[in-house]
């Protein structure tokens, strides 16, 4: 055996460094921000299972419950860009805590409403406090994660969003079917998923750092190490964008449209698959909250394997465009083969694994755009997608009102799957900050 050169110790000793940080990186700060994230998703959509109770208590259409789940997504698509900058320029450790306050509080007053209006105003209050949330935190991953690790990063904060509903679904399930001094369990529902928020955006306000460099839980070496590793990983385009050419290049435009397609299947989903298992099984409210997991759990162990294969090979548009094929097939069963309760529930299972293209697709933006474009550009796409959030819940109630019938909304979702799936593989690869 070779002797071992000063070369070979020095590159030992980097690799060491090297790893140690990523770990410790890691576990700093992924396992807080998914817990922030599942706290987002269960205050979001806590209306999707409230909106059980309150049909029955306040007589709520149809239409008037899709109305009021999308209407959250006027005022989250009018301040994302605003909001991604914001975290992007200023601070996103005071940005997020500010945020989350901000959302749960409103969660909590949600509880109060007796009137469409009110719920709408509700709503609309909520998606503005929520608007910088999400790419404020896709910004902030990419100040700590190299291209490496980015979409196991991501994959593992965007977990957050199954596991929201596997935890949610039996909760609410259990806490609509228990009035408590006699308040309807719907009201309560929106308390205890607010709560919380108030309380974590109070921890991570002392908790989160913003960049590597003021990070005193790092040693000296340690920062100096992922900062320069990162300042390697910059697109080569130096040049600083504004946000307005940002926004308006052509790769930026394609990925916004993707998002639009994907979210429409998505929020569509999320806030509807209660009330189509209730029509379809007639389960009770706890034990729908119990079958409305296992679709959940489905995407969650599917979107953490996209995630890491994608790492692996360093692969990203077929790793975002199949599960939105796969969708596609779930809901052609939807709409042709008959219902039954088992079918269904796995009809739902495989639809949600569409959801596994989420940690590769938000990877892309912070790849391939320089720093100074990234926040909103991500902002940017975000906001389109969020518009479908709006859309596609709006759209299925108003065309289940109209027909009397489901099937008429999910064939909507069927093109919007093999679209979105399309077109992202059109996206060009890492070195699309050419184009802009």
């Amino acid at each position: 055996m070779a002797p071992r050169t000063s070369s070979d110790i020095a590159t030992e000793a980097d690799s060491k460094l090297a790893n140690h940080t990523r770990r410790l990186i890691a576990l700093r700060l992924l396992p807080f921000l998914f817990i922030l994230y599942i706290a987002n998703y269960l205050d979001r959509t806590s209306v999707a299972y409230a909106a059980l109770g309150i049909s029955r208590t306040l007589h709520f259409s149809d239409r008037v419950f899709g109305l009021g789940a999308g209407i959250f997504f006027v005022s989250y698509v009018a301040l994302q860009i605003p909001g991604a900058l914001l975290l992007g320029r200023w601070s996103a450790r005071r940005g997020i805590a500010l945020i989350m306050v901000a959302w749960g509080s409103l969660t909590v007053l949600t509880g109060l409403v007796h009137t469409p209006a009110q719920l709408y105003g509700a709503r609309l209050l909520l998606g503005a406090a929520e608007a910088g949330f999400f790419p404020g935190v896709v910004v902030f991953l990419s100040h700590w994660f190299t291209r490496q690790d980015r979409a196991k990063a991501s994959s593992n904060f965007i977990a957050a969003i199954p596991l929201s509903f596997i935890i949610g679904s039996p909760l609410a399930g259990w806490i609509l079917g228990h009035p408590w001094l006699g308040v309807d369990g719907w009201r309560w529902l929106f308390v205890f998923e607010g709560v919380p928020a108030v309380l974590l955006g109070t921890v991570a306000y002392f908790y989160l750092t913003d960049w590597p460099r003021e990070a005193a839980w790092l040693a000296p070496d340690q920062r100096r190490w992922i900062t320069q590793r990162l300042e390697k990983e910059r697109p080569l385009d130096k040049n600083r964008l504004t946000v307005w050419q940002a926004i308006r290049s052509g790769p930026v435009l394609l990925l916004s449209v993707v998002a639009f397609l994907q979210y429409f299947v998505f929020y569509t989903l999320a806030f509807w698959l209660p009330t189509m298992l209730k029509r379809i099984s007639g389960f009770s409210d706890v034990r729908l909250g119990l079958v409305g997991t296992l679709p959940y759990v489905v995407c969650l162990i599917t979107m953490l394997i996209n995630g890491w294969d994608s790492d692996r090979t360093q692969e990203r548009r077929w790793h975002a465009a199949m599960p939105q094929f796969i969708g596609a097939m779930a809901l052609v069963g939807l709409i042709v083969l008959p219902r039954s309760t088992g079918l269904s529930v796995a009809l739902f299972s495989m639809l949600c694994i569409t959801e596994a293209f989420l940690p590769v697709f938000w990877t892309m933006p912070t790849e391939i755009l320089s720093e100074s474009g990234a926040a909103a550009s991500v902002g940017m796409i975000n906001a389109v997608g969020s518009i479908a959030g709006f859309a596609g819940p709006y759209a299925f109630g108003y065309l289940a009102s109209r027909t009397g019938s489901f099937s008429s909304g999910l064939a909507v979702m069927l093109v919007c799957s093999i679209a979105g799936g399309l077109l992202i593989l059109r996206a060009p690869s890492n070195k699309l900050q050419q184009s802009v």
